[in-house]
């Protein structure tokens, strides 16, 4: 049944999906789940100033703003920061060898907001955004299909049926996958932070935007299904739903690791910092 109702609905569905909105990356359960693993790994400076800033929101909550202000017909939202969701790294390359565009993307937005965090005139305001951006452009770096080629709209164009469901290869990863476990954020949390051992922090906390964007793109093309059996259900599930766990678990902790960082620089002497990009 699941092959012929992919067959019949395909057309209608892409007519309808390719005009719509930009998928988002893990959607909202993936999202807390990347600020709620890095609110368990803040050193104590990091916590203070996230604490600071946000005052009782907290990271998990503040992960999802810039996706949920995607709505806003403000043309700052519009038009200037909807490249900030994504990298572009063709077949074959890595982020350090593709072109980066012109409007920029989610590194260089990154880089953006870690400097608008290490402004001691910035408004508080100011580094509210910021610091949302931060929790969710980390989190966005970790989704595969949010390190696209380039020629499909990270797997927004790539139509399948997901146990029955018509939908695309882009919305199976940010939420259908995850949400078919039927756990709240806060459990994944607990388990997934309860299996990360203290060498996985290390190895972790040790790598750079650029590397997560180009871990993400050596995943991202082994989770194309071929182009005569995109009927997905148990099998697809199963071969990736570690990879997601994965790309979570090391999300919260580069999280976490990139906000110590930060914070510590603001609060190190004259003349003292960390390189993090």
């Amino acid at each position: 049944m699941g092959n012929r109702l992919f067959r019949v609905g395909l057309s209608a569905l892409v007519l309808v999906l390719t005009a719509s909105a930009p998928a988002i990356a893990w959607d909202k359960t993936g999202h807390r789940v990347i600020g709620e693993i890095a609110a368990r790994h803040l050193s104590p400076e990091a916590k203070a100033a996230v604490e600071d800033i946000l005052g009782p929101e907290g990271l998990a909550e503040a992960s999802t703003w810039p996706d949920f202000m995607r709505s806003s017909p403000e043309p700052f939202w519009q038009d200037e920061a909807y490249p900030w969701h994504y990298v572009t790294i063709p077949d074959g390359q890595t982020y350090e060898t593709a072109e980066i565009p012109e409007e920029g993307d989610a590194i260089t937005a990154l880089a953006n907001f870690r400097e608008i965090l290490l402004d001691a005139s910035a408004s508080r305001e100011d580094k509210q955004r910021a610091l949302r951006f931060v929790v969710h452009i980390v989190g966005d770096l970790q989704q595969p299909l949010h390190a696209g080629n380039g020629t499909d709209r990270g797997g927004n164009d790539v139509m399948v049926s997901f146990f029955d469901t018509l939908t695309n290869l882009h919305s199976v990863w940010d939420m259908e996958i995850i949400d078919r476990q039927k756990l709240s954020y806060t459990e994944w949390t607990d388990w997934l932070d309860a299996k990360i051992s203290p060498e996985d922090i290390a190895k972790w906390s040790a790598s750079s935007p650029a590397d997560w964007a180009d871990e993400s793109a050596a995943i991202r093309d082994g989770i194309y299904p071929p182009e005569n059996d995109r009927d997905l259900s148990y099998g697809y599930v199963y071969d990736h739903l570690g990879t997601i766990r994965g790309r979570l678990s090391k999300g919260g902790i580069r999280l976490a690791a990139y906000l110590n960082a930060v914070f510590a620089e603001t609060t190190a002497p004259s003349g003292e910092g960390n390189d993090q990009p």
